[in-house]
């Protein structure tokens, strides 16, 4: 009979997100670098975006489950974890049963990777999670961004709609 071995919990949000995606760029981008070097950039690049939006995809349903609900008003609950020490600056455009929007003024990801010297890093380790994230949390949402201060925007806009005649799925579990 073998031993199940557990997964221990993610706690790495209590930091923040800003936080911990710098200790991850500190270690990856060194390993990308390298990698890309012996096995080529545009290769490595490919499959370090695939692995970011694989783990985007399971943090979304993981998210889901803690909350216990995945509906728009438990999203805009979970925020606090991206905008914990300022990280975000944003103005809420539409808040709704079926739809939230808002506009990132500032964001202290994008001086951050700047600030690191990756600024092209910035968009892969940060930006690529949000969509796969969302489907993770409830395929029923759908997201649309269509500029990031990132790409040199003068602001982010964030899109969140509850499908047309949807209603939330139940939160995923696990095992």
């Amino acid at each position: 009979m073998a031993d199940e071995t557990e997964v221990p919990e993610d706690t790495l949000n209590d930091v923040g997100v800003l936080v911990r995606r710098e200790i991850e760029a500190r270690i990856v981008a060194p390993l990308i670098q390298r990698l890309g070097e012996e096995f080529g950039h545009d290769r490595v690049t490919e499959l370090a975006r695939e692995v970011v939006v694989e783990v985007a995809q399971g943090q979304g349903a993981v998210l889901a489950e803690s909350l216990g609900a995945n509906d728009l008003a438990a999203f805009m609950a979970s925020l606090d974890n991206w905008t914990k020490g300022g990280a975000l600056e944003t103005e809420v455009v539409e808040e709704s049963e079926e739809v939230f929007a808002f506009n990132v003024t500032r964001c202290k990801y994008a001086e951050m990777y700047k600030a690191l010297d990756i600024p092209e890093l910035g968009a892969l380790f940060s930006c690529n999670r949000d969509a796969t994230m969302i489907e993770g949390f409830n395929p029923n949402i759908t997201f649309e961004r269509t500029q990031t201060i990132m790409g040199g925007a003068s602001h982010c806009d964030f899109r969140y709609t509850l499908t047309s005649g949807e209603t939330p799925v139940e939160a995923p579990t696990s095992r």
